[in-house]
């Protein structure tokens, strides 16, 4: 491990723009923030809206095998997909190679590998999206090819390339032959400038390409992280009126929690025995208008925590239940299956409670409204995911839950944690900035990453890290609605 000296650390801390500095953040000891941004909705017609909210949910069920893409084979990545009016995705920076090069990737605990659009050469042709920032394996001195193949499917098309390693920097830690793919065939609307590919943060278990995450791979290593652990913390844009193209959206912080974004303790709750590899949860509690919701216990109501899905899916006899209790709900149709519908002026209060929790955590009204599609009738963000005959869990809990907490994903022991955001927390909501660029940042802490490409290695669970190694702060980027 090797550490930054103070003197470079300042500088970097003086190098952040006015615009950035302006802005109503926590007081961090350590680490970076970087503004978070997101693009705003668009004036679309009821047949522009519809066919947007099925997009999403097909993007879902591509993501996990489920509903129409039963018996496929599962995508990473999958949260990079053809929704064109996209409200709120997150993304960091992280720089590859050697030298090192800075790109923007979607943060993502419901998948586990790492993808970038790669760049053409004399022996690959590529077919990406103008404006993409690409990655040139001919600049780093450290890349090495694998010879393997990599496929992503998405219901509108696919990414596709192969498997190599390279240095990767995130947060101010280092990785060295992280396994990553460099993609060079992208379908129209896989990926949207400024987003260069994804970074997966779920476990290796379900990583397609075998590999142990970055950031598992840090926590495998004693001495790196100062707490083996993740911690996000989400903004609100959705009922701003006055909301620009650009937006903060919130913080990522990797090693180490943040207390100044909540308030008192952090919920946590162990992963169920056997479900390491999604970050999962039982769901054990949800009412609607104060009407509890009957759930069955154990695996059939368990459900992965995912910051790469805007929504909340749930098996059907639940959700159906969940909007009998709010009036003049109904079934949507045509492009509107599996998504219900009610009246705008209805107030909607949804809680949810998980494991063997006490707390209930409720979702705004605001996060509730998904879509206005009409003067009266507005459609809901929790809606039907059919996983029957997967291996994908009953409930996909996306941001429109997560926006409402501060979550830390815990490698030992493996387990989610949610706390009351902090009024500090609550003041970025509408709070507006100049959207900051990829960053290289520095490698305070660097370990080489273990993992082959075999999709069905057995890895063992992350070790506990102890010593004092630093937790950095860096922020995600709001750009797009995952769903």
């Amino acid at each position: 491990m090797h550490l930054l000296p103070a003197s470079l650390a300042i500088s970097v801390l003086l190098s952040l723009s006015p615009d950035v500095l302006a802005l109503p953040h926590p007081f961090f000891s350590i680490g970076q923030s970087i503004n978070l941004v997101r693009k705003p909705q668009q004036r679309r017609s009821f047949e522009e809206r519809g066919a947007s909210l099925q997009r999403r949910r097909l993007a879902l069920e591509a993501k996990y095998g489920i509903g129409s893409f039963k018996n496929q084979k599962r995508s990473s990545g999958a949260n990079l997909i053809t929704n064109q009016d996209a409200d709120s995705s997150f993304f960091g920076s992280l720089a590859v190679g050697t030298p090192p090069v800075s790109f923007d990737v979607i943060l993502d605990t419901g998948s586990s590998d790492l993808w970038l659009a790669g760049k053409s050469s004399s022996s690959v042709t590529t077919d990406i999206p103008s404006g993409i920032a690409t990655f040139d394996s001919t600049s780093s001195s450290t890349f090495k090819s694998l010879n393997q193949s990599f496929e992503i499917t998405y219901d509108s098309g696919r990414a596709a390339g192969s498997l190599a390693t390279d240095t990767v920097q995130m947060a101010g830690f280092e990785v060295s032959a992280q396994i990553f793919a460099v993609v060079n065939d992208v379908s129209t609307g896989v990926l949207s400038s400024p987003v260069s590919g994804l970074m997966g943060l779920a476990w290796q278990q379900i990583a397609s390409s075998g590999a142990t995450p970055f950031w598992e791979a840090l926590a495998n290593t004693n001495s790196t992280l100062t707490d083996p652990l993740m911690a996000f913390q989400l903004t609100r844009y959705l009922n701003d009126s006055q909301v620009q193209s650009l937006e903060p959206g919130g913080t990522f912080t990797l090693g180490a929690t943040n207390s100044t974004l909540y308030t008192g303790d952090i919920d946590y709750q162990d992963i169920p025995d056997g479900s390491v590899g999604y970050w999962m949860q039982e769901l054990s509690g949800l009412t609607a208008q104060g009407t509890s919701v009957t759930l069955p216990s154990g695996s059939g109501s368990y459900a992965a925590i995912d910051t790469g899905t805007t929504l909340v899916g749930g098996p059907s006899s639940v959700i159906s239940e969940l909007y009998a209790a709010i009036p003049g709900s109904v079934a949507g149709t045509g492009q509107y299956q599996n998504y219900y519908i009610y009246p705008c002026n209805t107030d909607v209060n949804v809680s949810m409670k998980f494991g063997s929790s006490t707390r209930e955590w409720p979702v705004s009204s605001a996060d509730f409204l998904l879509e206005q599609i009409s003067q009266s009738q507005c459609v809901g963000a929790f809606f039907v995911v059919d996983n029957a005959g997967t291996t994908a869990p009953p409930w996909i809990i996306g941001d429109t839950f997560l926006k409402n907490v501060y979550s830390v994903f815990r490698a030992s022991p493996p387990s989610v944690g949610f706390a009351q955001l902090s009024s500090t927390a609550l003041a970025m909501n509408g709070a507006s900035g100049t959207a900051p660029s990829p960053t290289i940042g520095s490698a305070p802490a660097s370990v080489t990453a273990t993992g082959g490409t075999d999709r069905n290695t057995n890895a063992a669970l992350p070790r506990g890290a102890s010593g004092a190694a630093l937790g950095v702060l860096v922020a995600g980027v709001l750009a797009g609605w995952l769903a």
